[in-house]
């Protein structure tokens, strides 16, 4: 009760004071290093939102309103920024303090970090970590644009500083920032960041590397100590980017550690930044949430293109955003991924392997199936998103009896196949017609193991 007390005195004073120890759960790498668990070893199930500028863009009330919406819907993961890609390092936050002094990463504005204070203590009262990127990459990779202010030496001492300053705290680091290592130099800054942090947390605390659009953590540093797990970015270049793949690469990557796409397609961002192209949908989020996951991702990231930049009318927008943030929080791809964590977590996921044997349809297209069993043949799940029938090989269900459930990733909504000896192939055709975007997961579960109906909404 007294440290609730003092988390909460905190908040009030705007965290004009020093940070409180953690005291919920950490994070780790489960023992068969394919997913995330809490410290009392509990599954984690990660689910981000890209929430870029949300330390430079917004102020405390409109943090606030943020996450708390964020966390009603199910996100235990925000990815935010600290020094952020929109003028980060020139135009001040909204208290009117830029980060650093001098643009020296040496040189850290304490005024600054204490908005970064509240917001990573408000995430923490609501029960969300922060997947906290130290700087956006075109701070150390300007791809040709200045300033590039990173060097390895200040990158491992301002990695110690932001190490020093959120250990403790739920706090997942995330290097990197839409950046790809393009030398030798590059890659030295990126460890020596990892090197400053690990310096100040040990290994209470989990880093991955968040890369360029199509690049994954895996291709430059999946050998390095430091790095926990793997994310990549399959990104906004095309419909039906299959994701799925970059997944699979990772996960059969050796040594084993957990993958997971940390920047798919968002919701309302135009198809390969052209607004000619069209636009990304709840569909298209809907299917690289769940290709990716059912291929073996330990969790997933959702994203806005409204939302990562916190766009409104007083500022420019980047790339046609088109929607002011405060309103497309309500965009039904965001309700839709507390819906897909809802349905994992209903069952013991992390016992998911991706097995694409069970089915016969292998279509690579926009209507690719993806199918996923329980190593204890408990339960499988495919996903099915043009609304096309596939057949199933029951065989690899444990029990006598298989129960078989529909679920709908679109509303959460379930609805009872029915009960059915096991021992063959059996055809599914799901509700409705075929078409793109009528997209269904069938469950079938050892009827024996008396689960519960599929994704039923539980409080956060």
């Amino acid at each position: 009760m007294k440290k609730a007390l003092l988390r909460f005195l905190a908040l009030a004073l705007g965290c004009a004071c020093t940070l409180l120890p953690l005291t919920g759960q950490t994070l780790k790498v489960s023992p068969n290093k394919r997913y995330l668990v809490k410290s009392d070893g509990a599954p984690f199930f990660y689910l981000g939102d890209t929430a870029w500028e949300l330390f430079h863009r917004l102020d405390r009330d409109e943090a606030d309103m943020y996450l708390e919406d964020r966390a009603q819907k199910g996100y235990n993961v925000i990815q935010a920024v600290a020094l952020a890609e929109l003028n980060g390092l020139t135009e001040p936050n909204r208290y009117g303090h830029l980060p650093l002094n001098n643009n020296d990463p040496a040189q850290p504005n304490d005024a600054y970090f204490r908005h970064v204070d509240y917001v990573v203590n408000k995430a923490e009262l609501l029960g969300m970590f922060i997947g906290l990127l130290p700087t956006w990459g075109d701070k150390w990779n300007g791809m040709g644009k200045k300033p590039e202010i990173f060097t390895p030496e200040n990158a491992r001492t301002y990695g110690a500083w932001i190490g020093n300053r959120y250990k403790g705290k739920p706090v997942i680091w995330i290097l990197g920032g839409d950046r790809n290592p393009e030398n030798e130099t590059h890659r030295a800054v990126i460890r020596a960041m990892a090197e400053g942090i690990r310096s100040a947390v040990g290994n209470t605390q989990l880093i991955t590397f968040h890369p360029r659009g199509g690049g994954s953590s895996a291709e430059f540093f999946h050998s390095d100590n430091w790095l926990d797990f793997n994310m990549f970015q399959s990104g906004h270049a095309a419909f039906g980017l299959p994701n799925f793949e970059k997944t699979l690469a990772a996960r059969n990557m050796t040594p084993t550690k957990p993958v997971l796409d940390g920047e798919p397609r968002y919701e309302d961002h135009p198809v390969n930044w052209n607004p000619k192209n069209g636009w990304f949908e709840d569909f298209d989020v809907r299917q690289a949430a769940y290709w990716s996951v059912l291929s073996g991702a330990a969790g997933h990231t959702y994203g806005n293109h409204n939302i990562w930049q916190f766009y409104d009318k007083s500022r420019s927008p980047i790339s046609s955003a088109r929607t002011p943030w405060k309103e497309a929080i309500e965009q039904p791809g965001a309700e839709q991924m507390g819906y897909l964590r809802d349905l994992f977590e209903s069952r013991p996921w992390q016992k998911l392997v991706p097995d694409q044997s069970l089915i016969t349809v292998h279509d690579t297209s926009r209507n690719h199936v993806r199918a996923a069993r329980a190593e204890d043949g408990s339960f499988i799940l495919v996903y099915m998103p043009g609304g096309e029938p596939a057949k199933v090989d029951l065989t690899r269900i444990s029990g006598r009896n298989v129960m078989a459930w529909w679920y709908n990733p679109g509303n959460g909504a379930t609805a009872r196949i029915g009960k059915f000896k096991n021992g063959h192939t059996r055809e599914f055709d799901p509700p409705g017609e075929t078409f793109e975007g009528n997209d269904w997961v069938l469950v079938l579960d050892d009827a024996g193991k008396s689960f519960d109906p599929p994704g039923r909404r539980r409080e956060y």
